[in-house]
């Protein structure tokens, strides 16, 4: 990878680490204000960023040679918590999952944008979307997603590329 193609990445990846922290202080916001709309459309922008920055990173099979040197460039370890895209893409494929949970069942639990549903354990598992404003964690049928670790872990990718333009 060239020098120039270098930068780019870097660049992104600093780009879409910086989407992750707008739409995390949109997300405090939303908590703030009882905003359910805007604490989901944040909640899906760090789901989204945090993906493009993934892709990048652990890119299809034809790029695999410049995700590999990226990772090695960062020293970011292959169990890195960002190479998982599975939240990303229920929410980018909801009618797949809608269809898939409705195939086949005779009853139905149909609980989604659930706040809090950790605080009901009867809720947490039926809940399709649920989100726990106490610490922050997304829920999708009973899976949890800590999205202060994918925040953390963003922030640190950031600094690493940033180190890179000295």
């Amino acid at each position: 990878m060239n020098l120039h193609q270098l930068g780019a990445f870097l660049t992104e990846i600093i780009f879409q680490a910086n989407l992750v922290d707008n739409a995390n202080n949109r997300l405090k916001d939303s908590i703030e204000e009882f905003d359910n709309i805007g604490t989901w459309s944040a909640i899906q922008s760090i789901l989204i960023s945090s993906s493009n920055i993934s892709k990048i990173l652990w890119p299809k099979r034809k790029y695999a040679q410049r995700g590999e040197e990226l990772r090695k460039l960062l020293n970011i370890d292959s169990k890195c918590v960002l190479k998982s895209r599975k939240f990303r893409n229920i929410f980018e494929h909801y009618d797949d999952f809608i269809n898939d949970f409705f195939e086949d069942k005779n009853s139905y639990s149909y609980n989604d944008f659930v706040m809090n549903p950790s605080l009901q354990s009867h809720v947490i598992k039926s809940c399709h979307r649920g989100y726990n404003t106490f610490n922050n964690t997304l829920i999708i049928h009973g899976k949890i997603l800590a999205l202060n670790k994918i925040i953390q872990v963003i922030d640190e990718v950031k600094l690493k590329c940033k180190s890179q333009f000295v």
